[in-house]
């Protein structure tokens, strides 16, 4: 049974999944996207957010973990330094995966990883009844545009045109 086994095994055996899971997160630090599979993506992004994780906390023994994992200082100096500042005020998703479509010799489902870049912006989404008011007006406009409203805001054309007055009087004089 499986039970409380978290990490993917990946077809291989321990030394050779880590050794994968290091050398992907060290190039996604370093090069900010990478092109893998699906299964290794999901993986990627589970290590990868807790590395970011204790880079946010920016003690010693953060630092001393990532370099264990990494293995590279010049990436662990990036992810304490740049990639700690801009997500900071993040408190989490900050990786992103997209999918690409299969890969041509097994037609597996391939994925690109990326770390987000948009900063949280402060001020909060538009309201309903402000997109609702505002796509009125521009109805209201295009209606104006095309003669279907007047001025004022009344139909521009009269209730009973020529056609309805011929269909009451001929229904007038069927009674």
């Amino acid at each position: 049974m499986r039970h409380r086994k978290v990490s993917r095994r990946l077809g291989r055996d321990t030394e050779h999944h880590w050794a994968i899971v290091r050398n992907q997160v060290r190039d996604l630090f370093k090069h900010g996207r990478i092109v893998t599979t699906i299964a290794k993506a999901k993986e990627l992004r589970r290590v990868a957010e807790r590395m970011i994780t204790l880079a946010k906390r920016g003690d010693l023994a953060s630092r001393r973990r990532a370099l264990g994992l990494i293995n590279d200082k010049e990436v662990v100096r990036k992810l304490f330094k740049d990639l700690r500042e801009k997500f900071l005020d993040r408190s989490g998703g900050y990786t992103r995966i997209i999918k690409v479509g299969p890969r041509r010799g097994d037609a597996s489902m391939m994925v690109v990883v990326e770390l987000v870049e948009e900063k949280i912006s402060s001020k909060p989404g538009k309201k309903k009844n402000e997109r609702l008011k505002k796509i009125s007006e521009f109805i209201e406009r295009k209606k104006k545009q095309y003669g279907i409203l007047s001025e004022e805001g009344k139909p521009a054309v009269e209730e009973n045109t020529q056609e309805e007055k011929s269909i009451e009087e001929a229904q007038e004089v069927q009674a």
